[in-house]
């Protein structure tokens, strides 16, 4: 096969209807559109309206509400931090940072921080220094004899205070 014989299937590519040329094509004179009326004229954008009733979209109450200083996170499981530690992209001696991740390749971005999920088999010794860790990450963590440091205040801490 050369790149001057490759083809697309037959029926792959389909021409469009060209609707308003004459009797003969089956699609001359009102083109599809039916007869007269607003529909049948250009220019018409009528979605949501219900003949004067009132649109759905108006009839059903509105709920919940989009919180504007919710902080978006990213999250990285113990499995990626051990299989980027095993591929030599992260060094296990160094602080586990957000930086660090971003720059091992773990991480795409740098959001509003890291919170870092227990899933996974973590064998490495690392100092983790994240926003957020849950309990059984922290947990799998120090039994691998590492460390973690949370950047961000407990919940519990800031109602005592």
């Amino acid at each position: 096969m050369k790149l001057d014989e490759i083809r697309d299937n037959v029926g792959a590519r389909k021409k469009r209807m060209r609707v308003g040329r004459g009797i003969g094509s089956g699609k001359g004179k009102t083109a599809g559109r039916g007869v007269k009326g607003q529909k049948a004229r250009t220019g018409v954008a009528v979605k949501g309206f219900e003949g004067g009733q009132m649109p759905l979209h108006r009839r059903l109450p509105k709920r919940g509400f989009h919180n504007i200083f919710r902080r978006d996170f990213n999250e990285v499981t113990l499995g990626r931090i051990e299989t980027a530690i095993q591929a030599g992209k992260l060094d296990a001696g160094a602080p586990v940072t957000e930086a660090a991740l971003v720059a091992a390749g773990v991480l795409r971005r740098a959001k509003d921080g890291v919170r870092v999920l227990g899933s996974g088999e973590l064998t490495s010794k690392v100092t983790l220094e994240v926003t957020y860790a849950t309990k059984s990450a922290v947990a799998a963590v120090e039994q691998a004899g590492g460390s973690v440091t949370m950047l961000a205040p407990v919940a519990e801490e800031a109602a005592a205070q």
